[in-house]
Formats: C-alpha cells, sequence, structure tokens
C-alpha cells in the first residue's frame, strides 16, 4: 500500500463538497487509529471520546456501529495501517460562522504504516520545548478537533536542537502535551515513584493512549494523578515519557539537550502494554 485510501460518507467514489464547514472552519473532530495484524487498536475507546466531542460541539455523526463497520473495513484491507476517521458539521447551508440545518461529513482515510525506528521505544526520544504556546479555552479542551494551527507553528518553529517531539506549553505557562502526544512525568516521594501527566481543563487533548496508561497504572498499583505541571516539574522528573496511540509509549532521553534516562517505572508500563497494542479494541 503506497497512498492514502479515502472513503467519504461510506463511499470511496464520493467527493467532498468545498463548502464542507471543516475546510473552512476547522468545524469537526477527528480520531487517528494505529491498525494492525488488519484491526484497529482501542477502537470502542476512540469512539468514546469522538461521542463526547461530538456532543460538546453539537455534532452529527453516524451511530457507532455504522462507524465501527467503516473503520473495521479500512483496516482489514492492510496488515498494518493508520486509519484517520474525521466528522465534520458537513457543508455550510449559509456563509458565515453560524450553524443551522447542516448535514454532518464523514470521512475515513487509510494510510500506510509509517516507517519508524523501532530503537525509539528503547533508547528513547528526543524532545524540546516550543516557544509557541497554546491558547486555553475550556469549552474546547481535551477535544481532538480540527484546528491544529498551534502545533503545526510549535513543529515547524526554528531550532537547533534536533528533536522527534515538540513539548508546549499554555499560555499561563502550565506543561500541557507534545504536539502528537501526551507527556507523563515520574517523581520520585517518599522513596516511591509517582506518575503524573498535565491537568487538561484548559487545553490540550485527551489522548486514547494517555487514558489507557492511567488505568493500567490504577490496575498495577501504580500511583498516578493528573496536575497543573510546569517546566521545573520537568527538571525534577525521574523519568519521562511519552504517549500516543501509534507509538504507545517512548521515553524521553533528552529535553532541550538535557540527557534523561529511560527508567523502570517507564519500562514496567512499556512492558504491561505491550500485549494490549497486539490486540485490537483492548
Amino acid at each position: 500500500m503506497t497512498a492514502a485510501t479515502v472513503w467519504i460518507n461510506g463511499r470511496r467514489a464520493a467527493r467532498l463538497s468545498a463548502l464542507d464547514r471543516g475546510l473552512h472552519y476547522g468545524d469537526g473532530l477527528f480520531e487517528t487509529l494505529a491498525c494492525l495484524k488488519g484491526r484497529p487498536r482501542f477502537l470502542s475507546l476512540h469512539l468514546a471520546r469522538l461521542a463526547l466531542g461530538c456532543a460538546r460541539l453539537r455534532l452529527s455523526a453516524p451511530g457507532p456501529q455504522r462507524l465501527r463497520a467503516a473503520i473495521e473495513q479500512a483496516a482489514a484491507q492492510a496488515d498494518r495501517s493508520i486509519v484517520k476517521l474525521l466528522v465534520t458539521r458537513g457543508p455550510a447551508v449559509a456563509r458565515g460562522y453560524a450553524a443551522g440545518g447542516e448535514q454532518g461529513s464523514w470521512l475515513v482515510i487509510r494510510y500506510p504504516w509509517p516507517e519508524e525506528d523501532p530503537a525509539l521505544a528503547l533508547s528513547g526520544v528526543r524532545v524540546r520545548t516550543a516557544a509557541t504556546r497554546l491558547g486555553e479555552n475550556p469549552a474546547l479542551a481535551g477535544l481532538k478537533h480540527l484546528n491544529r494551527l498551534e502545533q503545526i507553528l510549535a513543529r515547524n518553529e526554528d531550532s537547533v536542537i534536533e528533536a522527534e517531539e515538540t513539548l508546549m506549553l499554555s499560555h499561563s505557562g502550565k506543561l500541557i502535551s507534545g504536539t502528537m502526544s501526551n507527556v507523563f512525568l515520574v517523581h520520585e516521594a517518599g522513596g516511591r515513584l509517582r506518575l503524573r501527566t498535565p491537568d487538561l481543563a484548559l487545553c490540550g487533548v485527551a489522548g486514547v493512549m494517555r487514558s489507557v496508561v492511567l488505568r493500567e497504572a490504577a490496575q498495577e498499583g501504580i500511583s498516578a494523578s493528573e496536575c497543573a505541571l510546569a517546566p521545573p516539574d520537568l527538571d525534577t522528573a525521574a523519568e519521562v515519557f511519552l504517549t500516543n496511540a501509534r507509538i504507545g509509549i517512548w521515553p524521553v532521553r533528552s529535553i532541550d539537550g538535557r540527557p534523561l534516562a529511560p527508567g523502570p517505572l517507564t519500562r514496567a508500563l512499556q512492558g504491561r502494554l505491550a500485549p494490549l497494542l497486539e490486540a485490537a479494541d483492548a
């Protein structure tokens, strides 16, 4: 498979309207699913997050069973692929921001699995901190909406630091996430390692893999919390790792050029997640 395959409203031959509000305003949501052995990973979690986002933005979307069938059909046509689901408010019935009477659009896009270096999951990745800040808006916080300009600006900043990922702060200076990932910090307190991830009440995307890591940590008896974090917390972290639906867990081996080694809690969680990453809908 060398190119993306696109289905629009369930049909291969369909075309997206040039008036679609997703194109004009970013008026929509998306999910990115890793698919292995022809099966989508964590599909139920992705569909649940999409449903929450649709409810908050008042977007209409096909029922979960129809979306599930479309995603599973797309995934089944390749051993490994990335399937992206987009839901928009649909073609505008009138010019302007006000919505009213639109029929929603939905797209399923299957991409080839990207080439990647397996060493990144072992030795870790280099990250840098972006100058671009994330705007704070509780109405959009947590959602994987189609407006990604802040992440684009951050990822394309001029920098002398080579990095596989870029960390982003909010306008008030809180650590939020990477441009394509969620971030976890490990701190030692009272002789115990504690897992911490940024609170996303004001901005950021509540990633599916982030929720899986928090779930698995709780089941393993690992102390984990969502809390306000800032750059000094990165400086004192014993371990840092990144998550998203495709990569699972990436240990961080340097931040803005400062060395950092993958640690025991990161390795334990990688081991616990390993069988889940080979399963569909775990």
